[in-house]
């Protein structure tokens, strides 16, 4: 396994567009009936991970483990304001107050979760009134869940005002072939280009284990195919993990293996990044 600094350059500006912080517990308490993590992943801890590899930009995601209450995200991006942003987890009935607020504080999307050990699920007719009031901020959707996910709301999701992305290659089995039916169907919703998906979760999707080959395939077919609207990210610190808890270097090292040339880096880390974020 290469050391951080052994694995190749990334392009300047590269952006790890999916991470969380949990806590500090002391100054952000968990959501009562959440799932508590072992130990608190603090903002600098984020920020000396990033550094490691040379993520200048980052997209902290909200953790189920804080529920609605995003000021620990918060807390992140305001310590790098430049080059961090958010995406928050709110009720679809927030405030506009709230996301007037939230888009100040560099907020740039709300996620729901739809995987079952994650809690409510919000209808899907309630997500969309909620994208309603979005698009004037040019926020997006983003959507978590299993592979079931894409063929039951893809359609409604193809009626949302606002950009959709799709978590972790949209969480499908790597053992079933590039021709399973939720593979097929994630394709089938990138070909609408208001879909973008993030290429990672390999460690998530996998059967074999590191170092993910099993997964490589399909971030390769989705950089391949749709490489304006891929996004990378390695969802440190791992929560609810169900293997071992990935090696951050083998992670980072896929990169180069899904997007093989300098262009389609660029576009990974740096272009596709800046344009859903608005970096800069």
């Amino acid at each position: 396994m290469p050391a951080a600094s052994q694995l190749p350059p990334l392009p300047e500006g590269a952006c790890n567009a999916h991470c969380h912080v949990f806590g500090p517990r002391d100054r952000f308490p968990y959501a009562e009936g959440a799932f508590a993590p072992a130990a608190d992943a603090p903002k600098e801890a984020l920020q000396a991970l990033n550094d490691r590899f040379g993520f200048r930009r980052c997209v902290v995601v909200q953790s189920a483990c804080h529920g609605f209450d995003n000021r620990a995200t918060a807390d992140a991006v305001a310590a790098r304001p430049a080059d961090y942003r958010g995406i928050a987890l709110l009720p679809a009935d927030v405030p506009d107050a709230e996301l007037a607020r939230l888009d100040a504080a560099g907020f740039r999307g709300v996620r729901f979760n739809y995987m079952g050990h994650l809690g409510h699920k919000t209808p899907i007719e309630d997500v969309l009134a909620l994208a309603a009031r979005l698009a004037p901020l040019g926020w997006h959707l983003q959507i978590h869940g299993d592979p079931g996910l894409l063929t039951e709301l893809g359609p409604a999701l193809r009626r949302s005002p606002v950009p959709v992305v799709i978590d972790h290659i949209g969480r499908i089995d790597a053992g079933a072939g590039l021709d399973q039916p939720a593979f097929r169907a994630l394709q089938g919703l990138m070909d609408d280009e208001r879909f973008w998906v993030k290429v990672s979760g390999c460690d998530r999707i996998t059967r074999e284990g590191p170092p993910y080959g099993d997964a490589l395939p399909y971030a390769q077919r989705l950089v391949a195919d749709h490489g304006d609207r891929v996004l990378w990210g390695n969802d440190w610190p791992h929560p609810n993990h169900a293997g071992p808890v990935p090696v951050e270097e083998e992670l980072v090292a896929l990169i180069a293996r899904m997007a093989p040339t300098a262009e389609a880096r660029q576009r990974l880390l740096v272009d596709n990044p800046e344009r859903l974020y608005r970096f800069g």
